[in-house]
């Protein structure tokens, strides 16, 4: 399976939009958008990993790696995930406690809204 990457700015903040498996094959493709991006002034991500069908811990590397470069810079890095598979793998590593994950892309717009 590979992996899909788009992004676009809405406000402040830039979605992300991944589709596919985060693995050690395709998680430096991520890695160096959420870097461009970051790079580019973009310090408010969110995580769209509702069409992702596959995480592994070096997807979870990279996530927390994002998570630490727009802290950096006081941003955030938040992410949207209803999937039950992929949401257990955030518990389990108490990932959940470090990363605000919505339940959809409106719900963590109205959140950003309001944290401004």
């Amino acid at each position: 399976m590979d992996l899909k990457l788009d992004h676009h700015s809405e406000d402040s903040l830039t979605i992300v939009d991944v589709e596919g498996e985060i693995d050690v094959y395709t998680a430096p493709r991520l890695r160096e958008l959420l870097i461009d991006l970051v790079n580019k002034g973009n310090f408010h991500l969110l995580v769209n990993m509702e069409k992702v069908d596959f995480l592994d811990s070096t997807g979870l590397g990279v996530l927390v790696g994002g998570l630490k470069r727009v802290r950096a810079h006081d941003g955030s890095l938040e992410l949207v995930c209803t999937q039950e598979r992929i949401l257990k793998i955030f518990r389990i590593t108490g990932l959940t406690k470090v990363f605000g994950i919505y339940a959809s892309v409106e719900e963590a717009k109205e959140a950003h809204g309001r944290d401004k």
